[in-house]
């Protein structure tokens, strides 16, 4: 089975990170994603039953989940849907898994600071005869979107501003102008 697959939840262990033997960084973890549903009888939200995930991620994205998820925050994972099973004792047992393509926080329970890579993205590892920018190149000479500058893990250019964020809540601190 090979199907793609988009799921909300939450993040329900640590996340693990490994390195396999050819090198590739790893990250898991396992996430829950709770059934709720109105009830106009009680006139609340209740929960229905909880669907549970192991999470796999590989190379960039690795890092990326390593240094960005973790426990107990709210999520949203889109990937790849694997069933194992397998019979133990004469027991059959199941094992629903993603690999993931792209996992991110859910802003419908708070907001985060989105903090850009160098060389990240699809294109990443990719050489530019493949028509791809090559690590590290923003392909737009230093500018994002509407002409901001953008941080390229450069040298420092003139111009850049380093922003400070809050270590506690990762949120960006105000800057004197």
């Amino acid at each position: 089975m090979n199907d793609n697959i988009t799921v909300r939840g939450f993040v329900a262990s640590e996340i693990r990170t490994s390195t396999t033997p050819g090198g590739v960084g790893t990250a898991s973890f396992r996430l829950g994603s709770t059934e709720r549903h109105f009830d106009r009888t009680a006139n609340a939200w209740v929960d229905g039953n909880t669907n549970w995930f192991t999470v796999q991620g590989y190379r960039q994205l690795a890092g990326n989940i390593g240094c960005s998820i973790k426990k107990g925050q709210r999520v949203i994972v889109v990937g790849r849907l694997k069933l194992r099973s397998w019979e133990k004792d004469g027991r059959v047992y199941h094992a629903v898994d993603i690999d993931a393509e792209s996992v991110g926080h859910d802003l419908m329970w708070g907001s985060a600071n989105f903090i850009r890579t160098a060389g990240g993205g699809p294109a990443a590892g990719q050489d530019a005869a493949a028509g791809n920018d090559a690590p590290g190149e923003s392909g737009h000479d230093g500018q994002g979107e509407a002409g901001h500058d953008v941080d390229t893990g450069g040298d420092g250019d003139a111009g850049e501003e380093d922003l400070e964020f809050d270590e506690e809540t990762g949120e960006l601190k105000e800057t004197a102008a």
